[in-house]
């Protein structure tokens, strides 16, 4: 198998399904992880996934996957409106990249308008809930 695609994922995210739930459902960081391994064996791709609510170890990730990793998907929470250090890792990885977002950040507050990790994407998904991290796969297996 080649190398594995690295799903990350920021802070809070392990409060999926308790934490507003109006807003982000009540389908778990662990349901996603489960479902996103599933698609990714049937695509073919080996799954990496993690969550931190620490950017230095998102940081750490993301400069790993640019010898172990094929690509990156990744969620990051609330570092994607100021995280310059996630930005940069990303553009150091020299990876594909695609951003994930449960909620469609448009629709919410202006500060979740502008994304630093979107300067660094291929592509951005959001909206879709959960399935946005299968949305991801797919085009990282079609691309």
């Amino acid at each position: 198998m080649s190398k594995p695609i690295f799903v990350l994922n920021g802070p809070n995210l392990n409060m999926l399904g308790r934490r507003k739930p109006e807003i982000y459902g009540t389908t778990t960081l662990a349901d996603i992880e489960e479902k996103v391994r599933d698609r990714g064996e049937e695509l073919g791709f080996g799954i990496e996934f993690m969550q931190s609510n620490h950017e230095g170890d998102l940081v750490d990730e993301i400069q790993r996957a640019r010898d172990e990793a094929c690509a990156i998907i990744i969620n990051p929470a609330a570092f994607t409106h100021y995280s310059i250090a996630i930005h940069d890792a990303l553009e150091a990885a020299e990876l594909p990249v695609v951003e994930v977002h449960l909620s469609n950040v448009h629709r919410r507050e202006d500060f979740r308008h502008l994304s630093y990790v979107s300067l660094q994407a291929e592509t951005v998904i959001a909206g879709a809930g959960a399935y946005g991290y299968i949305m991801g796969l797919e085009y990282l297996a079609q691309r």
